[in-house]
């Protein structure tokens, strides 16, 4: 997991690739709020309503 010093040709992780996983999580966390936001949106709404 090394694409992000592969692109931007710095480490700010040391190589370790903590980096890359944060964006691997952020991006699967976004999605998976994408795909549900009906569902989340739904709870929420009858969250605030009781």
């Amino acid at each position: 997991m090394d694409f992000f010093e592969t692109l931007f040709g710095l480490s700010p992780d040391g190589g370790d690739g903590s980096t890359e996983a944060l964006w691997a999580g952020a991006i699967a966390v976004a999605a998976a709020a994408f795909l549900f936001r009906r569902r989340i949106l739904a709870w929420v709404a009858a969250r605030r309503g009781s």
